[in-house]
């Protein structure tokens, strides 16, 4: 709170302007959140409620225009040369109009003497919380790359639009030249709408040295890079090892009690967007409905039988350690692209279906390279399904999955092809 006030972000409200007649007056309650030791997040409470209505309840939540994380990911894999960055206080960027401000009041004691009156202060920028506050510093962020499409490249105002996940950055280039343009230009480009990258890293150190010691990830600003290996790194989430341009899986398995309630929440805590861990996930979503369909309760204990399949699951979940997959599509070794290839396979059983993508890679020396892209699983409903059904939800599956992967992926296919071992979907 203290540092919100000389930023310009919270301001005290005029006494002239405490009781408004004529505009939106509300005040937030609010609490903190602790993400990690000596860093805290002030978080106001928009959903409290006041003789039956919220904050919430009275704003739009504006247009949906985030990009999916799986596309942002997707891309993130198209080329050799990775670059990953972090806008500092995206929210508190954006600035909220001035009629508006009144309602986003909320109450704090006078340098922090907890023995005054609080005093009335409000929120001079978008806050963590409201309805509204996705939407708006994305507006703004794409506005910045419209309004100066002319003094930059295609290639970073694309950036702007296509590799953001809310205020995260992932970016590929082909080359080391590339990505030091990008380095250059998408500072100087979100400099202009007041935006500033920190947290900023990249997979070649030729990259990192051009990038300033106060914009670096935490990770890597002690590093000689000309001795040094690069570090891990956390995007969107995935584990990146900078220096081996690979994606690892750690898990750390907190100790939950053995109910649905325990259950759930541990399988929940296995992030894995792009559907790599997808057969690892699915006997412990298996184990869910069983218990669902046994009828027990979210906090009663789980049978005998089932608490062994449960710690089962749990014992081999740290084998995922070896699991590793290649960042880049490309091979090191690949050279340029003649065709890229689309292929997705879907299989059914009584118990799951699922679906999944591969893009089969043809250098200009003939040399074939697949990747895995994508993969999804799911169980089959608590209600008895025939066989060939399940491998028709496969089939709808496969092709939602086509879909999602030619609109992200922004590699030119030259074909798609479509699997399937059931010859009732292929009659169908």
């Amino acid at each position: 709170m203290v540092q919100y006030l000389p930023k310009g972000h919270a301001r005290r409200v005029p006494l002239n302007k405490i009781n408004v007649q004529d505009k939106p007056l509300w005040y937030l309650p609010h609490h903190p959140v602790l993400k990690k030791p000596g860093k805290t997040r002030v978080v106001f409470d928009c959903a409290a409620k006041h003789k039956g209505t919220s904050l919430h309840d009275q704003l739009l939540p504006g247009p949906d225009m985030s990009n999916s994380v799986v596309g942002v990911l997707m891309r993130f894999r198209k080329e050799k040369v990775a670059l990953s960055a972090d806008i500092e206080c995206m929210f508190h960027q954006i600035r909220v109009a001035p009629d508006d401000r009144d309602a986003f009041g909320f109450l704090w004691w006078p340098d922090r003497d907890l023995t005054q009156q609080p005093i009335e202060n409000r929120m001079e920028v978008h806050l963590f919380g409201a309805t509204s506050s996705p939407s708006c510093p994305i507006f703004a962020l794409r506005r910045t790359a419209e309004d100066n499409n002319v003094e930059f490249s295609e290639a970073v105002v694309k950036t702007v639009k296509r590799n953001f996940y809310e205020d995260d950055c992932l970016k590929s280039v082909k080359s080391v030249a590339n990505a030091v343009e990008v380095v250059d230009q998408l500072r100087e480009i979100l400099s202009k709408g007041g935006f500033r990258l920190t947290k900023r890293s990249c997979n070649r150190s030729e990259v990192m040295d051009r990038i300033p010691q106060v914009e670096k990830a935490p990770s890597v600003v002690d590093l000689d890079l000309d001795k040094d290996k690069l570090p891990m790194q956390r995007t969107l989430g995935l584990h990146w090892d900078m220096e081996s341009d690979k994606f690892m899986f750690k898990v750390a398995l907190k100790e939950k009690p053995k109910t649905r309630r325990g259950i759930l929440s541990l399988t929940s805590s296995v992030y894995d967007p792009l559907g790599f861990l997808a057969p690892v996930v699915l006997p412990a979503k298996k184990l869910l409905q069983d218990l669902c369909r046994e009828k027990r309760g979210w906090d009663d204990p789980v049978s005998e039988g089932d608490g062994e399949r449960w710690e089962k699951w749990k014992t081999q979940l740290a084998n995922l350690s070896l699991i590793i997959v290649d960042r880049c599509v490309r091979p090191a070794c690949f050279g340029d692209l003649k065709t890229a290839e689309l292929h997705n396979f879907a299989d059914a059983s009584q118990v799951a279906y699922g679906a999944v993508s591969y893009l089969r890679l043809v250098d200009v020396e003939e040399r074939i390279h697949c990747a895995f892209l994508i993969g999804k699983s799911r169980l089959a409903s608590l209600r008895p399904m025939t066989v060939p059904r399940l491998e028709l939800s496969a089939a709808v599956l496969a092709v939602q999955l086509h879909q999602i992967v030619r609109e992200e992926l922004e590699i030119p296919i030259s074909q798609s092809t479509l699997w399937s071992d059931s010859t009732c979907v292929l009659q169908y």
